[in-house]
């Protein structure tokens, strides 16, 4: 065990200084993200008692990552690409511990931290995917995205325990004569995700990124195979949504507590993270559709074991298929998706961030249309009805990206061969 540890240690050390920089920070944010997409669901849940409200949050949110997109097009004019990287970690932490710290939670003051966030996390995940695209290649974007994946499942384990257990052990307790509510730590956590994203922006700042070519970057025209990919996004955005806001809600609906939504995260949460690293290690650009496609079954039949029982142990089937999906998922995605930016950028010569910052635009429409399909039925039928049959909808929806993707890569591969990143060849010298 001690042998091949150190071994995958090595493979990861020969790898380009930007990747590794990029895998370290992407390791420490990956500690934050859990509380942004669970917990803060889960903390307007117990201030508002409405699933509505969550909803309307994360719409909120999604618009303030689009918004986002298209300042950071601007901005790449006049700042470093890790910079504006960094500003969208720190920012995240500075917007959540703002929201947590707010006495009165309203749809107004939800919209505003929602934009907040959003706008933040914007900054992170376009930032993130110029990077991202730029230091890697066809070849090594299965195994960067499987150690992503690995420490995005590992900590979706790990931070929900730990989160869960301190909130339910602090509830009542008296320190300096206070005595303190499961709001004061939700504070306390939100202070200690500020010092994490300090701790990420200083890692970051080791690597050796350049900035895109400034060329125009806001475009309302594609070639056809960016505009199936933007398809593609949409249907992702679709169950995005779901995937941050219905755990949260199903769970403390109908199982418990915080504590019990940890606790479900972490079942067979390790199995995944294993899978997901194995998986990034040894699979090659023509197993992707394999990994898509078990992961997309997967997620339906969550769904739809979720809408059938609508109980607590409903509920614990669908998050394990979501926890099992969601990095299975990502580990085909995004090489398919910078591997059509390649594509299209050679066709088209056109800066690789109108890609970056139009796919965001496929995914808030998708995400839209999946939280507003939620927002509809709850107020035209009720809210059980929507935790029930949005979910199922959805999960069938999702089916038809395996025979895009499918379509899209064999497109690639026999009409618009993609060459290789000159921004790897040069990275290699680091």
């Amino acid at each position: 065990m001690t042998k091949n540890l150190k071994g995958e240690l090595t493979f990861f050390k020969s790898q380009p200084l930007n990747i590794r920089t990029l895998l370290v920070t992407n390791m420490l944010y990956a500690l934050i993200l859990p509380i942004i997409e669970i917990f803060v669901g889960a903390y307007i849940m117990r201030n508002t008692g409405s699933p509505s409200y969550v909803v309307i949050y994360q719409l909120c949110m999604y618009v303030g990552v689009v918004s986002t997109s298209v300042l950071n097009g601007a901005l790449l004019k006049i700042f470093k690409v890790n910079l504006l990287y960094m500003f969208g970690i720190i920012l995240s932490a500075l917007s959540l511990m703002v929201m947590m710290f707010v006495q009165s939670i309203g749809i107004v003051e939800l919209g505003i931290a929602g934009f907040i966030l959003g706008a933040s996390t914007g900054f992170f995940w376009t930032n993130r995917y110029l990077l991202t695209l730029n230091s890697t290649n066809d070849g090594n974007r299965n195994y960067f995205f499987g150690v992503e994946s690995f420490f995005f499942s590992l900590w979706s384990i790990v931070v929900p325990l730990i989160v869960g257990a301190f909130l339910a052990t602090i509830d009542g307790k008296v320190i300096l004569g206070h005595i303190l509510d499961v709001n004061a730590g939700y504070q306390f956590i939100t202070v200690v995700v500020f010092v994490i994203a300090v701790l990420a922006s200083v890692v970051l700042s080791r690597g050796k990124f350049t900035n895109p070519a400034q060329k125009k970057f806001i475009y309302f025209k594609f070639h056809s195979l960016w505009q199936k990919l933007l398809t593609l996004a949409g249907l992702k955005g679709m169950v995005q949504g779901f995937l941050v806001t219905a755990p949260a809600i199903l769970v403390m609906k109908l199982v418990g507590n915080e504590g019990s939504l940890g606790l479900i995260q972490g079942i067979g949460g390790g199995l995944t993270a294993i899978l997901v690293y194995v998986l990034g290690r040894i699979s090659k650009p023509q197993h992707r559709m394999y990994i898509f496609g078990f992961g997309l079954f997967v997620f339906f039949i969550g769904t739809v074991v979720n809408g059938l029982m609508f109980s607590a142990f409903g509920v614990i089937v669908f998050v394990l298929c979501k926890v099992l999906f969601q990095p299975l998922h990502d580990l085909a995605y995004f090489p398919t998706m910078m591997k059509t930016i390649d594509a299209v950028s050679a066709i088209e010569k056109r800066n690789e961030y109108a890609y970056i910052m139009s796919h965001e635009v496929g995914l808030f429409v998708g995400r839209a249309f999946g939280m507003l399909l939620f927002i509809l039925l709850a107020y035209l039928i009720s809210e059980e009805f929507a935790l029930k049959y949005a979910l199922v909808i959805v999960g069938a929806l999702q089916l038809i990206s395996l025979p895009l993707a499918q379509h899209i890569i064999k497109e690639i591969d026999t009409k618009h061969q993609s060459k290789p990143n000159e921004p790897q060849k040069a990275q290699k010298k680091n």
